[in-house]
């Protein structure tokens, strides 16, 4: 009778390097292959239109619509970054002017072109659209990438996770993130000027130069 430890032997060897196998391919699961220097998570900017009709009449906003107005301004937190539109296809001057002075005490502006919104505008009203952009990091944090095994010299796929959240959660405006500040300075430049123009203006302290000369008496 022929002994079955030779068999038993190679069957076990064969499990063996399977297992190595398998366990070195898990092991480089997960190779960090973005090798640039930039994050391969990015902020995302979305947009959310919200919106309220008010009813309209000849002399501007109906009887106690401004005030209406004036409350969901406040329980929508309108801030800046926000943007104000007034969709009003009969184009009532007065109306729009009651609107733009309701929305300027948040200091905010009617902007032109309102966007698309769902439904239609009813005649009789005007319908005000507060577009708001949000700015979150999609897939962050991203700790996919665990191995140390790293042929590649690859980013982390955490890379850029922290600074990208945090820039989109403190960002005033998120548009700006996707075409930069729109604002032309002229208004700081204006208010850097008169400072400088009171420094300059402002008469000196030092009585031209010149010291006085006082006397003290003793006793």
């Amino acid at each position: 009778m022929r002994s079955s430890q030779p068999a038993r032997t190679a069957r076990f060897s064969g499990a063996a390097l399977a297992l190595s196998l398998g366990l070195a391919l898990a092991g480089c699961g997960g190779i960090p292959t973005n090798r640039s220097m930039y994050s391969v998570h990015q902020p995302v900017v979305e947009k959310v239109n919200y919106t309220l009709d008010l009813t309209t009449g000849g002399s501007g906003l109906a009887y106690g619509e401004q005030g209406r107005l004036a409350g969901w301004f406040d329980a929508m937190g309108l801030k800046y970054g926000d943007k104000v539109y007034v969709d009003d296809p009969a184009g009532n001057a007065a109306a729009h002017s009651a609107i733009e002075a309701v929305a300027s005490r948040y200091g905010i502006l009617i902007g032109d072109d309102a966007p698309a919104t769902a439904g239609y505008v009813t005649p009789g009203t005007a319908r005000v659209v507060i577009v708001r952009s949000k700015a979150s990091v999609p897939g962050c944090p991203d700790w996919s990438s665990k191995s140390d095994f790293n042929p590649n010299n690859g980013l982390s796929s955490n890379f850029g996770c922290a600074t990208n959240s945090n820039l989109a959660a403190m960002v005033a405006n998120p548009e700006d993130l996707l075409r930069g500040a729109d604002s032309t300075g002229s208004t700081v430049t204006m208010s850097s000027n008169k400072a400088i123009d009171a420094y300059r203006e402002a008469k000196p302290t030092g009585n031209g130069n010149t010291v006085s000369a006082t006397n003290s008496k003793s006793n």
